[in-house]
């Protein structure tokens, strides 16, 4: 059992109390507790994290690393790998602004054009009432009073709290779009309710191109359109083999030196699916969003660690954006 230094849980409290911390903020935190810069000390760098997930792997947590589909930079953050009543109980949000929640992230996941966002006014009108598992013997009048009566400035303070909190956030246009946070913590619900993923990284293709041959669904996200061969602007589809005509400008591009982590993950599993489907796990949303926000309220000094998977993506980050 490897001991933790303070250094160790600097890094720790950090993503803890700040929440998903951009590769940049999260590498100047490193070199300000080690002395080292992860570009130059790579080695040095992934064992850190190794560390720490092996530590944080004895109380369910996972510091883990993704790109954030808006912008293609890589992301840190400490994730809870345990979904339990307890954990649900311990959530800073209430029921009515779960089930909210969980109606804005399935428009957006629902969205065949793969924009990634949804406008102000259809967040908005979203109706909590409407996430309730339909079973059988289930009626109108079994549905909480709570969620029928959830008001309009109730859903702003809301969506105002999870922009804030980073599970959801503000597009360039004003609309709203999956936030870091649950791109991190809410991976399993992506792949257990079969949201497309891209082609290239196997990731949920929330926000991604779609290749416009007529019938065909591949989707691919901006910054790995660069990953498909050929080389250039010359793409091909992998479904249909057809010409992908694509302009990637300077903005939409990922960082150059961190172009090849996260491409694969290994414990990535999900399928891409052609049409929006009806998203079936209602428990595996509540018991995810749940137990990650106790996560991040909790402040646990905890010691920590990036599995293979963190430990693989970390390895070709290098220098900083």
């Amino acid at each position: 059992m490897v001991s933790l230094s303070w250094r160790h849980q600097a890094l720790i409290q950090a993503l803890i109390s700040r929440g998903p911390l951009k590769e940049s903020d999260f590498q100047s935190i490193f070199s300000g507790v080690t002395g080292k810069n992860p570009g130059v000390s790579k080695r040095i760098f992934d064992r850190f994290l190794l560390e720490i997930n092996k530590e944080l792997s004895y109380v369910h947590f996972e510091l883990r690393a993704c790109r954030d589909q808006y912008d293609g930079q890589v992301c840190y953050g400490v994730v809870n790998n345990v979904s339990d009543e307890q954990s649900k109980l311990g959530t800073k949000y209430s029921v009515p602004q779960i089930a909210f929640f969980k109606g804005v992230m399935e428009a957006i996941a629902q969205d065949e054009t793969a924009s990634g966002s949804i406008s102000s006014f259809d967040a908005l009108n979203i109706r909590p009432e409407n996430q309730i598992s339909t079973e059988a013997g289930s009626s109108q009048q079994e549905v909480p009073a709570a969620l029928r009566n959830f008001t309009m400035s109730q859903k702003e303070k809301t969506l105002g709290e999870l922009v804030r909190d980073k599970w959801l956030c503000l597009t360039p246009e004003g609309n709203y779009g999956i936030g870091i946070r649950s791109l991190l913590d809410l991976r399993s619900w992506f792949r257990n309710n079969n949201i497309p993923c891209c082609e290239v990284c196997n990731e949920a293709g929330v926000k991604a191109e779609i290749c416009s041959s007529r019938g065909c669904t591949i989707r691919v996200h901006k910054y790995c359109l660069k990953n498909m061969l050929p080389q250039g602007n010359n793409k091909v589809c992998p479904g249909c083999n057809k010409a992908w005509h694509v302009t990637v400008t300077k903005v939409e591009e990922a960082p150059e030196e961190a172009d090849e982590e996260n491409e694969i993950s290994e414990n990535q599993t999900a399928a891409s699916q052609p049409k929006r489907r009806k998203l079936r796990s209602n428990r595996t949303f509540d018991t995810d969003l749940a137990g990650n926000c106790s996560s991040q309220a909790s402040g646990a000094s905890t010691s920590g660690v990036a599995t293979r998977r963190v430990t693989r993506s970390t390895s070709h980050s290098g220098s900083q954006r």
